[in-house]
């Protein structure tokens, strides 16, 4: 039944099969606005804004997904499976946990190391290891390349937890070659798996864990625009 209790869209075909998530609405708006021709908004339910336009004549969907599991699991769930979304590329901001990453690199999350529970839905019997859609993760390597843009693929860790009462406990991730820390990817890789539909999740460093080194919300909001870039060039 549509709309779904998040998204307001009435109809499948205001939605496009390539849908681009940013955590942030206001991302999504300024990617809309400053990438897309035509762009005509669908939803501000909970103000998570949500547009659909053109990126060099093909059709793009870019709307926020929220912060955490639970929220970006809502929001892919129903693109999905109500809205027939077939590809989701996450375009977020990550914390480097490697002392050769740095700020405003680009990391492409290979596979989604996770301390969340989000798996246990699905009634498995091991661990689930979340990963990306391999032709999408091609392709973005391939379009990555070819502007020149350098990135570096690896695992990231999606993580419940933004504020640890473990202060040191991303020094064992990193220990285990985890590049940085965000935390959407895992769920969105195993909504994707779950429907038979591809997933990637392309990230910029606004953080480092290692140098202590930030970016202000402004400019993470406005100035990702290589990771936009090579997302949109997927659609």
């Amino acid at each position: 039944m549509l709309p779904t209790p998040h998204i307001a869209a009435k109809s499948s075909e205001q939605i496009a099969e390539t849908v681009l998530l940013p955590g942030d609405p206001l991302r999504a708006k300024f990617i809309a606005e400053n990438f897309l021709e035509n762009p005509v908004q669908f939803n501000a339910v909970r103000n998570m804004l949500g547009y659909t336009g053109f990126y060099q004549g093909k059709p793009v969907s870019v709307m926020g997904s929220g912060m955490g599991m639970p929220s970006i699991g809502i929001y892919s769930y129903e693109l999905i499976h109500f809205y027939g979304a077939k590809k989701l590329i996450r375009v977020g901001s990550c914390g480097a946990y490697q002392p050769d990453i740095k700020v405003r690199d680009i990391i492409i999350a290979m596979s989604a190391s996770t301390n969340s529970n989000y798996a246990s839905q699905f009634g498995l019997p091991g661990t689930y290891a979340p990963t990306a859609s391999w032709e999408l993760l091609k392709q973005a390597v391939a379009v990555a390349e070819a502007k020149g843009y350098p990135v570096k693929v690896g695992n990231v860790l999606s993580s419940d937890i933004f504020y640890d009462a473990d202060p040191e406990a991303w020094k064992r991730w990193a220990k285990m070659g985890v590049l940085a820390v965000e935390m959407e990817a895992a769920a969105l890789y195993m909504n994707a798996a779950y429907a038979g539909v591809d997933a990637l999740c392309i990230l910029t460093v606004s953080d480092s864990l290692v140098t202590k080194e930030a970016l202000p919300a402004a400019e993470r909001e406005r100035t990702f625009t290589q990771m936009m870039e090579i997302a949109l060039s997927l659609a």
